[in-house]
Order: C-alpha cells, then sequence, then structure tokens
C-alpha cells in the first residue's frame, strides 16, 4: 500500500473534524510470557515515514531504525504497559485494551480522536473507531505498532538475561517448540502467563506448577 493510502482514515477523522489523531496498537497478546504492550502516536497532518507498514511486516532490524525516527517525526507518542499479573487477573483481551487505553490517555498531547487496531476499542474518554487491520492500512497505527513491537522486544531480551534457561532473546516469549522444551524441563518462572500454559501441561497430564 502507497504512502497516500496509509492516510486513508487519517483523512477520513481529519475531514469530520478532528486534528489530534491519534493510531493506538498492541505486541505481545499471543506469547506464554511476558507483560504485554502498547503504544500510541500522533503525527502531523500529511506526516509519511517511509518504510512504516505493521510491525510484523518488517524485519527486526528495519524495526529498531525506525522506532527512532518515528519518535523523532511524531507530534506526541506513549507506550504502556499490562502486567502479567494483570493479565493473568483480566484475561489477556481486557489486559491489551487496558494497555491500549493507558497508551492514548499518557500521550503528552491530548488526542481528540483515536484509531484502534482491531475489532474492538478500549473504554476511552476522546471517540475512537476500531479498525480492523489497521496496522496494514493506518500510517498511524502502523508506527504504534512499531514502537510497541521493539518495546516489547527490548524487554524479552532484558529478561533472557535474568532467566537464560528459556531462551527469551530468540522467541520473545512465543510458544515455540523450543520455549515449550524449556518450560517443561525448568518450569515456569515468574514471568510466565500461568493461563496460558494449561494446555502444554495438559498434554502430559499435568497441573501448572
Amino acid at each position: 500500500m502507497s504512502g497516500s493510502d496509509m492516510l486513508q482514515y487519517e483523512n477520513r477523522f481529519r475531514s469530520e473534524g478532528y486534528t489530534m489523531i491519534c493510531g493506538a496498537d498492541e505486541a505481545g497478546r499471543g506469547p506464554f510470557a511476558g507483560p504485554v504492550c502498547a503504544a500510541a502516536v500522533i503525527f502531523p497532518e500529511g506526516k509519511i515515514i517511509e518504510g512504516v507498514n505493521d510491525s510484523k511486516k518488517l524485519s527486526e532490524k528495519k524495526r529498531e531504525k525506525l522506532f527512532d525516527t518515528i519518535r523523532e517525526e511524531a507530534l506526541a507518542y506513549h507506550i504502556a504497559w499490562a502486567s502479567v499479573e494483570e493479565i493473568e487477573e483480566l484475561n489477556i483481551l481486557e489486559a491489551a485494551m487496558l494497555a491500549m487505553k493507558r497508551a492514548v490517555e499518557g500521550l503528552p498531547l491530548t488526542a481528540d480522536f483515536a484509531m484502534i487496531d482491531g475489532n474492538k476499542t478500549p473504554a476511552l474518554s476522546v471517540p475512537c473507531a476500531a479498525i480492523v487491520d489497521g496496522d496494514a492500512l493506518s500510517h498511524s497505527i502502523a508506527a504504534a505498532s512499531i514502537l510497541a513491537k521493539v518495546s516489547r522486544d527490548r524487554l524479552m531480551r532484558e529478561y533472557a538475561v535474568r532467566y537464560p534457561q528459556y531462551g527469551f532473546e530468540k522467541h520473545k516469549g512465543y510458544g515455540t517448540k523450543q520455549h515449550c522444551e524449556m518450560i517443561l524441563e525448568y518450569g515456569p518462572c515468574e514471568i510466565h502467563r500461568r493461563s496460558f500454559l494449561k494446555k502444554l501441561y495438559a498434554r502430559y497430564g499435568k497441573p501448572v506448577p
């Protein structure tokens, strides 16, 4: 999708009178370990950063480079989290909504409209819209997806130093074959989402430790 096409939603909402439009997305709903991260970004009208796209379609090296550019070029951005404890207490969907709410409400400039990736919006005090596949359709949401993904990956690399036996630097907490083998060998650590491990342990007729 061309750069101008990636502004279709931004332009639509600007035509309705909104001026401080943010895009918000999260990273980390699927992993077996670690918090969920969300980001919100507001750009100047018409701003396009070349290469910004859905973070899942970009290499790690490209995301890292764009991370700095997005922060430099944005009018405002904010990165927020929902903890493993909150994921376990609320469920992953509600925790992701909480992280996105924190990201939008934590912006140093107040947004007057929020575009949220997916089919559900958090409880915000400003008007908002859910945009399915928004990280591939909106420049602002795509930029937010990059900020969230890079921030979370960096945190998981830090956890890899603290818990070297799990290989978090490689799989970032996702349920890869290697990660599952390490969980079964060493048991879960404090950053594992125990509710996510029930099926893994059930295969062996065991409760989650």
